[in-house]
């Protein structure tokens, strides 16, 4: 009777090297179910391996209200053009890059800013020997209106990344039910504590990582020390937290919920003081209303805000490069470098499209480490991110990309192998998960017998 039931085909694509070394869609000859099972069963197989390094960056944000790239470009430039210290030069200039911006030939945002970055550090930095530099297509801003736009810009990419996370509601039964952050990193969290520490590495500006570890009750490093005005301190990650013995019947026994957390890009909270790198979280409900504005009614919120707002850590420009050398990102990227070549590695990417150059040959680099699998997460099947995983097949054996099939795709975009997908669906449900939702719900009961016994 079996045969009379119709196959279910997979709703993802997993493709990589086969047991007989050909690349292809390791799902393919099976029912939907057995897909799921079968892909289940390797991600927890990984998951297992001794050194587990994660990856993450744009694409895990957009359901919390981030923004990609292209998003990002023209909401920060249409608020910055609308300010009232943003003169008619400079305003000219701004809208002239958003009408030609995707004409062929122009500049990618990363590109072009880089370019202007570069300008206004020439024509104001005391040391530099140029007193000015010549626009090609005239007229352009002047030094000053030039100064003034990089740092707004930063300010204006502040604004958009202050994200808040949407905590799992009290009555929260399942994964599907919460915020994917949390959904994500209670999986992640939950396997041995005898295997090496989870090491996630976010190339993201928000703090939506830190907000869903609070929620969760995860300890984790991320690189400063001290509590009031945390300074820069790398060698915390040499650390680890444990049970004192009178508590670990007897012995010491390592902490089960931590994890070294690193920011390569920089973050929202980082600033500095007497150039010392310093780490305080801000209010994030002063761009509330920033937030939840439309884009004509964004420059008046920043405008009120402005004074206020710091600016981000590095701003995404293509030389990213040359500003991850100085304190401290050359620390972060060595400490990710080092992590890509150590034995047993699995190494899980998601929201990444590839773009940032640095950080992609650090990526092909680290392939040649004959122990090292990767998965990248894509839920796009025509993304051109699977011919260049499929391309690494020379440099190692390991490389998978789990994505949308293309039935699925067609029936719902960006539904499947998206960050949110593959935290709720896609990794293996666990106990602890479970646990906290219960004591979400308990905690929810106590708060209404106590207010009901208080009137």
């Amino acid at each position: 009777m079996d045969e009379d039931v119709p196959k279910v085909p997979p709703d993802y694509r997993l493709m990589g090297p086969s047991d007989d070394g050909t690349v292809g869609d390791i799902l393919k000859e099976l029912d939907a179910k057995s897909a799921r099972q079968r892909l289940q069963a390797l991600i927890a197989e990984w998951l297992r391996m001794e050194n587990v390094v994660v990856l993450t960056a744009a694409g895990c944000s957009v359901t919390s209200g981030g923004k990609v790239m292209a998003n990002l470009e023209s909401s920060v430039l249409a608020t910055v053009s609308i300010l009232a210290d943003c003169t008619e030069n400079l305003r000219g200039f701004i809208n002239d890059r958003l009408a030609n911006r995707n004409k062929s030939g122009q500049p990618a945002f990363e590109e072009w800013l880089s370019f202007l970055v570069n300008a206004a550090f020439v024509g104001s930095a005391k040391q530099s020997p140029f007193a000015s530099f010549e626009w090609k297509k005239k007229p352009g801003p002047t030094a000053r209106e030039l100064e003034w736009f990089v740092e707004v810009v930063g300010k204006a990419i502040f604004a958009e990344c202050a994200l808040r996370l949407q905590v799992a509601p009290p009555t929260a039964a399942s994964a599907n039910e919460i915020a994917p952050h949390l959904a994500f990193l209670s999986k992640l969290i939950a396997r041995d504590s005898n295997l090496g520490r989870i090491h996630l590495f976010t190339l993201n500006y928000d703090t939506l990582f830190e907000q869903a570890l609070e929620a969760l009750g995860v300890q984790y490093f991320d690189g400063f020390s001290g509590r009031a005005e945390a300074k820069f301190d790398p060698s915390v990650y040499g650390l680890d937290i444990y049970y004192p013995g009178e508590i670990a019947e007897g012995r010491v026994r390592r902490f089960d919920k931590f994890l070294h957390y690193y920011k390569l890009h920089g973050s929202i909270h980082w600033h500095v003081v007497e150039d010392e790198l310093r780490s305080r979280h801000p209010n994030l409900a002063i761009v509330d209303k920033y937030q939840s504005a439309d884009q004509e009614k964004k420059g008046e919120e920043l405008q009120k805000i402005i004074a206020a707002l710091p600016s981000v850590g590095i701003l995404p420009t293509s030389n990213k490069f040359t500003q991850t050398l100085s304190m401290p990102y050359a620390h972060l990227f060595r400490l990710f470098q080092i992590r890509l070549s150590a034995p047993q590695t699995f190494l899980l990417v998601l929201g990444y499209g590839f773009g940032d150059d640095h950080i992609t040959r650090m990526i092909e680099t680290a392939l040649m480490n004959p122990s090292l699998v990767m998965l990248v997460v894509e839920p796009n099947p025509d993304s051109p991110t699977i011919k260049r995983i499929q391309s690494y097949k020379d440099l190692g054996k390991r490389a998978f990309v789990l994505t949308s099939s293309r039935e699925a795709f067609a029936a719902k975009q960006f539904e499947k192998a998206t960050f949110d997908d593959f935290a709720r669906s896609i990794m293996p449900d666990v106990q602890w998960l479970d646990d906290f939702l219960r004591l979400r719900r308990f905690e929810k009961q106590i708060r209404a017998g106590s207010s009901g016994t208080d009137t």
